[in-house]
C-alpha cells in the first residue's frame, strides 16, 4: 500500500471520531434551540420573520469565518470566568467549532418548520377546535405528526451542511477529518486531500440516507423503517466514536502551525516525547495567533515559534537589534507576561523574505530590497494570507516605500511556483522553505535589516515549564537542526511523496548523525 494512503488509514479512527462527535453535538445543540424556536414561532408572525433574519443572516457568512470569530470571543469570556470565578475554559477546538455549527445548522431546520406547520390545511386546526382540543393539544396530535416529513427533510439539510463544515474547524484546534485536507494542501499530499474530501462526503451521505430512511417511514407511518433508519445512525455514531473514547489519551499535546514545516517538527517532537515514554499527540493547522494563545492557556503543551513572529506580533517591537539581544529580552518577556518558557533555539532561522526566479532578477539587475523598489510599480507581489497584515511587512514599505501594481494572496506552497513560472513576480518566501533551491529562486537582500531575526525556538507552556521529563526529552533538540538539514526536510514533506511522520523520522536520523 502507498505509505501516504497507510498513513491516512492510520489517522482515520481519530479523525472521523472527532468530527462525528463535534457534529453531533453540535447538531443536537442546534436542533435543542431551533425546534422549540420554530413552533414557537409558527403562529407568530414577528418573531418567525426575526428568527429566519437572523438564521439567514449566519448563514451567509462564510464557515471558516464564523468558527474564527467565535475563538477570540470565547477566550475573552474564558478570561472573564477566571478573574470573576477563579475557573476559566477552553477556548480552543470543541466549544468554539460546537457553537459555530450549531448556529449552521439551525437555518434548515427553522424554515422547515415553519414551513410544515403553516403549510397545513387550515381545516385541519378548525376541526381540532370543534372536536374540543387545545392549541397545544392540536400542535401535538396533529400538526406536528403531519408537519413532521418536511421537519426531517430540514433535518437532513442540516446535517449534511454541519458535516461539510465541520472539516474547517481544524484551525481552531479541533481535530477533524479536514486535518486531512488543511494538512494535504500544505504538504501537497493530494492523497490526505482526496481521502479527507471523500472521508466526509461518505459520512455525510450515509447520514442523510438513514435520515432518508426514517423520513420515508415517517410519511408512511411504517415504523420498521423509522426504527431501522434510528439504529443505522446510531451504528455509525457508536462505530465512529468506540476507537476515540477506547483509545488512552495523550499527556503531552504538541501545537503546530499551518505549513510543512511545522508539521515535520510537531511530528519529530512527538515522536520523541512517544520514544520517552510521554505519550504525545498533535494539534496541527492552527493559527499563529491561535497557537501562542492556546500555548499560554496551556491547551497545548509544546510549540515551536519563531523569535521575529513574537517580537513583531506579540511585543509589537518594530526596532531591530542584535540576535542574541533579541533571543535574551524574548526569554523575559514569555516568562513574566506568559509564564512561557523558552527552551531554547533549535539551531536554523526560518525568516521572512523576499524572491524572485533567479532570471527575473538578473533580468531586472535586482539583488536587493533597495533594487527591488525601483521596479514595484511594474510588479506582482504575492504573499500567505498573513503577510500583508503582519508588522514585517509594514516595516519593509516603511524602510523602502514599497508600492507594487497588485498584491495578491495565496495559500504558501502555491507562491513558488506561481513566482518560478512568472504568473507573479515577487513574493513573501521562507527563508528554510526547499522550493527556494528546488525552484532555482534568488532571496533579496534587506539592507536596512528591516526584518528581524526569526530564530525558530522552543516554548513550553506554563504548566509545563518545570516539567523535567520533558525537558530532559526536548533538550537534545536544542541547536541541532542546522538549516541544511532542515531546508531539505522541508523539500522532502512539500514533494508529496511522503508524509510529514515519515520526513520527520528522516530528520532524526539527520540530526543524529550531526551530533555524532
Amino acid at each position: 500500500m502507498d505509505p501516504r494512503l497507510a498513513d491516512a488509514y492510520a489517522r482515520l479512527p481519530d479523525y472521523l471520531s472527532s468530527h462525528v462527535l463535534v457534529s453531533l453535538t453540535a447538531l443536537a445543540l442546534g436542533l435543542g434551540i431551533s425546534l422549540p424556536l420554530a413552533i414557537a414561532s409558527a403562529r407568530r408572525p414577528v418573531l418567525r420573520a426575526a428568527l429566519l433574519g437572523v438564521a439567514s443572516i449566519v448563514q451567509t457568512i462564510p464557515g471558516l469565518a464564523l468558527l474564527a470569530l467565535f475563538y477570540p470571543l470565547l477566550l475573552a469570556l474564558s478570561a472573564l470566568s477566571e478573574r470573576i470565578i477563579g475557573h476559566g475554559f477552553s477556548a480552543l477546538g470543541f466549544l468554539p467549532s460546537v457553537l459555530a455549527l450549531a448556529l449552521y445548522s439551525m437555518l434548515p431546520v427553522l424554515r422547515n418548520t415553519v414551513t410544515g406547520l403553516n403549510g397545513l390545511d387550515q381545516r385541519l386546526r378548525d376541526a381540532a377546535r370543534v372536536i374540543g382540543m387545545t392549541p397545544a393539544q392540536s400542535l401535538r396530535e396533529i400538526e406536528l405528526p403531519l408537519a413532521l416529513p418536511v421537519i426531517m427533510a430540514g433535518i437532513r439539510t442540516s446535517a449534511v451542511w454541519v458535516i461539510g463544515t465541520a472539516t474547517l474547524a481544524t484551525p481552531i484546534g479541533q481535530e477533524s477529518l479536514g486535518n486531512y485536507i488543511f494538512t494535504g494542501l500544505q504538504t501537497q499530499n493530494w492523497v490526505f486531500v482526496a481521502f479527507g474530501c471523500v472521508a466526509a462526503a461518505v459520512l455525510a451521505l450515509v447520514v442523510d440516507q438513514l435520515l432518508m430512511l426514517m423520513q420515508v417511514g415517517i410519511s408512511r407511518g411504517n415504523r420498521l423503517r423509522v426504527a431501522l433508519g434510528a439504529a443505522g445512525i446510531g451504528a455509525v455514531i457508536l462505530a465512529a466514536l468506540a476507537p476515540g473514547l477506547t483509545r488512552p489519551h495523550a499527556t503531552y499535546v504538541v501545537g503546530a502551525k499551518t505549513f510543512t514545516e511545522q508539521y515535520v517538527l510537531a511530528a519529530l517532537i512527538a515522536q520523541r516525547l512517544n520514544a520517552a515514554g510521554l505519550p504525545a499527540s498533535e494539534r496541527q493547522g492552527l493559527g499563529s495567533n491561535v497557537l501562542f494563545d492556546a500555548l499560554a492557556g496551556n491547551e497545548i503543551d509544546v510549540a515551536v515559534d519563531y523569535s521575529g513572529t513574537l517580537w513583531a506580533n506579540r511585543m509589537h517591537r518594530s526596532d531591530v537589534l542584535p540576535r542574541e539581544q533579541v533571543l535574551a529580552e524574548l526569554s523575559r518577556w514569555l516568562e513574566t507576561t506568559h509564564g512561557i518558557r523558552m527552551l531554547g533555539g533549535l539551531g536554523f532561522e526560518n525568516a521572512y523574505a523576499l524572491a524572485m526566479s533567479r532570471k527575473t532578477a538578473e533580468g531586472l539587475g535586482i539583488h536587493s530590497i533597495d533594487d527591488l523598489a525601483r521596479h514595484a510599480s511594474q510588479l506582482t507581489i504575492a504573499g500567505d494570507y498573513e503577510f500583508f497584515a503582519r508588522p514585517e511587512w509594514n516595516a519593509l514599505v516603511k524602510a523602502y516605500g514599497l508600492q507594487f501594481r497588485a498584491q495578491r494572496q495565496m495559500q504558501p506552497e502555491f507562491m513558488y511556483p506561481a513566482v518560478a513560472s512568472g504568473q507573479v513576480d515577487v513574493i513573501s518566501a521562507y527563508t528554510s522553505d526547499g522550493q527556494i533551491a528546488a525552484l532555482d529562486l534568488a532571496v533579496l537582500d534587506d539592507p536596512k535589516h528591516a526584518i528581524p531575526p526569526y530564530d525558530a525556538i522552543l516554548l513550553l507552556s506554563p504548566r509545563r515549564a518545570k516539567d523535567d521529563k520533558l525537558i530532559a526529552a526536548l533538550t537534545p533538540l536544542i541547536g541541532a537542526v542546522p538549516v541544511a538539514i532542515m531546508r531539505a526536510a522541508n523539500a522532502r514533506a512539500a514533494k508529496g511523496g511522503t508524509s510529514a511522520d515519515e520526513v520527520a523520522r528522516e530528520l532524526a536520523s539527520e540530526i543524529g548523525k550531526v551530533r555524532r
